[in-house]
């Protein structure tokens, strides 16, 4: 198709859409407004820049041929009319409408978390972009020791990224173990360990309470009336859908913008991706399923595959941060299958080098998988899952490095 796709948002689902677009032959005019002043980045990769791994301009993505607008806030969108409106009053119109506008941070109901003009207390951050990760570099730099609030993948990517930075640092995470999200306990306990052995300590089951101090933070409050020092704060709570433009303009929205199976949006011409997408009932918030999502989309609005669906994913979870490297898929945690005699499960734990590796398996067919601290099987053991093939008799071979050759 000829015309002009707007697409508001213009991080990594963004980024994806007009580079593939462009690949794939696509005709049309796509602009992307993103509200940073960046152009697109990984973000998956914001703890390495946080310790110097890379420069922020090393982890930049290509947008094709798409025209970058930044520092561009879209404010109100008139799908009947086809325009969009930014925050000076410009006024843009579209053909087509991609909504990639992604998700913001979750700030926790903790007393204490904001100062009296409303902002973060002094000492208190976040981590979704450079900006962020500029302050908390800068903040590093002259703290004494540091709480992350929050131990899923964000959580023990910063606290990991902290250490490293010369911090001792401390992790208070509310659920069972550390990513019980992807991780099963087992593994969780593996993962606290070798934290430990950077410096982290991790506090599963237990939750922040209160913030303490006067002008900046000088202490986190658990709800059992510990109290961890620090001047450092990090919240790593998790993302919420950033749906408001969507919601605001009259579309579908539940936890996020609903679409179907051709990633359409509730109203003529607008469709969406990424961490603002809500599909078949399921919101991903993770890079890989908003790249295939992107991919589809790509595809149809080229012309390339006109016809191409988007019916899920299966995502792989991973982590490679630093010496702490995971990788987890399908169905992990044991309560799912346990009562279940089709499922059987496959571990192999070695203590002296830190890895643990679990398969899960139906039949012959693997549907969920950790690999903790040795990934050099996780290629064969991913394909072998989004293939759904069949796996050879001795599926033990799959978890051994001979596996993967």
């Amino acid at each position: 198709m000829n015309g002009r796709i707007a697409v508001v948002g213009a991080g990594m689902a963004a980024a994806r859409f007009a580079q593939q677009y462009q690949d794939l032959g696509g005709k049309a005019e796509v602009t992307l407004y993103g509200v940073e002043p960046r152009a697109p980045y990984n973000r998956v990769l914001l703890a390495d820049v946080l310790t110097g791994r890379y420069d922020p301009e090393a982890i930049a993505l290509p947008t094709g041929a798409a025209l970058l607008r930044t520092g561009a806030e879209v404010v109100a969108l008139d799908p009947a009319a086809r325009t969009l409106r930014l925050s000076g009053g410009e006024r843009a119109g579209y053909d087509e409408l991609v909504l990639a506008t992604g998700a913001n941070p979750v700030l926790p109901p903790i007393r204490g978390l904001r100062a009296p003009d409303g902002n973060l207390l002094a000492g208190v951050h976040a981590l979704r972009t450079l900006a962020d990760c500029r302050a908390l570099a800068e903040a590093a730099a002259g703290a004494a020791r540091a709480v992350v609030i929050g131990g899923g993948v964000l959580g023990v990517s910063a606290a990991r990224a902290l250490a490293a930075l010369g911090l001792p640092v401390e992790i208070v995470h509310q659920g069972p173990h550390l990513i019980e999200r992807q991780l099963d306990a087992q593994a969780g306990a593996a993962l606290r360990s070798m934290l430990a052995g950077l410096g982290v300590e991790a506090y599963p089951y237990n939750r922040a309470r209160a913030l303490r101090g006067g002008d900046r933070v000088d202490g986190v409050e658990l709800a059992n009336g510990y109290l961890l020092a620090t001047d450092l704060v990090v919240l790593a709570c998790g993302v919420r859908p950033r749906t408001g433009l969507a919601h605001a303009a009259g579309l579908l929205v539940r936890t996020g913008v609903v679409v179907d199976d051709r990633l359409a949006a509730s109203r003529p011409g607008v469709f969406a991706i990424g961490d603002c997408t809500e599909h078949r009932g399921t919101v991903h918030g993770l890079s890989g399923p908003a790249w295939e999502q992107a991919d589809v989309l790509a595809a149809r609005l080229s012309g390339a595959e006109p016809d191409r669906e988007y019916t899920g994913s299966r995502p792989l979870a991973r982590l490679s941060a630093g010496p702490l490297e995971y990788a987890a898929f399908g169905e992990v945690d044991d309560e799912t299958y346990l009562a279940d005699a089709d499922h059987h499960v496959l571990r192999l734990v070695d203590a002296t080098r830190g890895s643990y590796k679990k398969l899960v398996l139906r039949g012959d067919r693997l549907v969920g998988g950790i690999l903790l601290g040795d990934l050099a099987t996780v290629g064969a053991l991913t394909r072998a899952y989004e293939r759904d093939e069949p796996l050879p008799e001795d599926p033990l071979h799959l978890l051994t490095t001979r596996g993967a050759r």
